[in-house]
């Protein structure tokens, strides 16, 4: 009887071991399980274009350096599959950033990204800094709902282009390690 016990202790060890073992050789931590390319789109309002403004001051920069500190912009910006401001949105950016440096220009990042399309529902959500003087900034995608839900990942921007204040487009290349 101690043998059979002893016998059914092993088995259940190497069936626990095998299942644990296959868990972490299908996990690849250096491969994203879904990747997108989207373009960011953001427009600010300059008191004129209600029409085409997609965010605005919620608050002015303080009188602490030249570098905006302090400002707050709300957005609710277009994102597309290529840097075309007029092409078809795949999702929507809802969010906001502010300055928070005194020294130089750098931002804060906090949005939702939207996705209501017969490709793709749900949602991601996006923060992190944006050093504007770096290249490349990565921010976190701190989770999401449907065809993301609980996504895990890292949001790479790169600012496209520019046009002083009113106009910027950042390019992001989001790559989710976690998938469900």
């Amino acid at each position: 009887m101690r043998d059979l016990a002893v016998k059914s202790s092993f088995i259940i060890f190497l069936l626990f071991t095998l299942s644990a073992c296959s868990a972490e050789a299908s996990f690849k931590p250096n491969e994203p399980c879904k990747q997108l390319v989207l373009y960011y789109h953001d427009i600010l309002f300059n008191g004129t274009d209600v029409a085409n403004a997609t965010s605005a001051a919620a608050t002015e920069p303080t009188k602490l350096g030249n570098f905006k500190f302090g400002k707050l912009v709300v957005f609710d910006d277009p994102m597309t599959k290529d840097n075309h401001l007029l092409s078809p949105p795949v999702a929507r950016a809802q969010g906001f950033y502010f300055y928070d440096m005194k020294s130089t220009y750098t931002a804060w990042f906090a949005f939702t990204l939207i996705f209501n399309s017969t490709k793709q529902k749900g949602t991601l959500n996006i923060m992190g800094a944006d050093l504007m003087t770096e290249e490349t900034r990565d921010f976190s995608v701190t989770g999401g709902t449907g065809d993301f839900f609980m996504a895990r990942g890292i949001a790479t921007i790169r600012t496209d282009t520019f046009q002083g204040a009113s106009y910027f487009r950042l390019k992001m290349d989001i790559k989710l390690y976690e998938c469900y």
